[in-house]
């Protein structure tokens, strides 16, 4: 397993829980869940800026028909009724962040460090990184890196922030259009000006979604260019003033700014978890189907990153593969107990602490 680096070792204090959790996904939050059934407390790191996990990412307002008892429901619903589920537990979620380093500790518990700095130790790790951590794919323009967080933003979250200002969006994925609506729809939060570029005149939207924009674009609250980001124009102050872009016609335009959101799209890799020491096979982590732990004691993975004989990818497999997870993970948390398997229908504990007692 990686050490942890110097730069990991933020001075604040690690935060000490029974269970680290990595990603947000629908199975990660089933695993908050069954965990805290067990008494087992749980953080979450994710490097997405939201929960949900890719179902959030790719199926947000998609319908999926497989879930037990939930005849349809997008992805966005169904995470936000997981997060429902979860919330007499109080996990901490901790997003926008990749876990960077995990390293046994002489009591046997794991020293995790993220790239933000957050510093935790816990006595089990879950791996619930669905297909790996999803990273934004870049604008590859010179000089344009150094105004991330603070001009450049590769993801809609903090779009509402930008209210009154000039905003340029570049991309024609389902995100950079509804981004688009989003700033020119807003009323009174709306941007002040809003620009989209894409290198031709076609988006992954649905129809609906298209019309929307294509009213905006005809009222002229939204901008469309077509053409290629070629460069960046800076402020005798150092700051982002303009996106240059090689339009249709071959010309070079510039377009001012206050901020510009890059919204090509994410593209899931595996990460630092292949530096873990984990068996692996095919880029998936191997996994005992007694317990879902992988090769390292007290490391378990659940979801689409595992693999075993039979693994199927799907969420409701993930869920079985969680509660198994979760029933071992209390066994190493609480070694001192019996974990008899009890019933929500009929236990007064596990009422209690789901906050449904009497």
């Amino acid at each position: 397993m990686a050490e942890l680096t110097a730069a990991a070792a933020a001075p604040a204090a690690p935060i000490e829980t029974d269970a680290l959790i990595v990603g947000a996904g629908p199975v990660a939050l089933f695993a908050v869940f069954e965990l805290g059934l067990l008494e087992v407390g749980a953080q979450v790191v994710d490097s997405l800026p939201f929960v949900g996990g890719q179902c959030v990412e790719l199926y947000a307002d998609k319908p999926i028909y497989d879930i037990p008892a939930l005849p349809v429901a997008t992805g966005r619903e169904l995470a936000e009724k997981l997060l429902k589920q979860i919330e007499p537990f109080g996990a901490g979620f901790h997003l926008d962040q990749q876990v960077s380093a995990v390293a046994r500790r002489d009591d046997g518990r794991f020293d995790v460090a993220t790239s933000t700095g957050t510093r935790f130790v816990a006595k089990a790790v879950v791996v619930a990184g669905g297909v790996g951590s999803f990273q934004p794919r870049r604008l590859k323009v010179d000089g344009l890196d150094a105004f991330r967080g603070t001009q450049l933003f590769e993801h809609g979250a903090t779009l509402h922030e930008h209210a009154g200002r000039r905003v340029v969006i570049v991309g024609g994925t389902e995100a950079a259009v509804a981004a688009a609506i989003a700033a020119g729809e807003e009323g009174a939060a709306a941007a002040g000006g809003v620009t989209l570029v894409h290198r031709r005149d076609d988006f992954d939207a649905d129809e609906a979604t298209r019309a929307r924009l294509n009213a905006l674009r005809s009222s002229g609250r939204v901008e469309f260019v077509a053409g290629l980001p070629e460069a960046i124009v800076e402020s005798d102050g150092g700051k982002l003033a303009a996106l240059t872009v090689l339009d249709s016609e071959g010309d070079s335009r510039e377009l001012p700014l206050d901020a510009l959101f890059v919204l090509l799209g994410w593209s899931p890799k595996l990460g630092p978890i292949a530096d873990w020491g984990l068996a692996l096979e095919k880029k998936q982590v191997v996994v005992n189907t007694a317990s879902f732990e992988t090769s390292t004691p007290g490391i378990f993975a659940v979801g689409d990153v595992n693999t075993y004989p039979g693994k199927q990818k799907l969420i409701v497999c993930g869920f079985h593969e969680a509660t198994l997870a979760a029933f071992a993970i209390g066994e190493l948390v609480h070694p001192e107990r019996a974990q008899p398997l009890q019933y929500t229908t009929t236990s007064t504990k596990l009422h209690k602490l789901l906050g449904v007692a009497p």
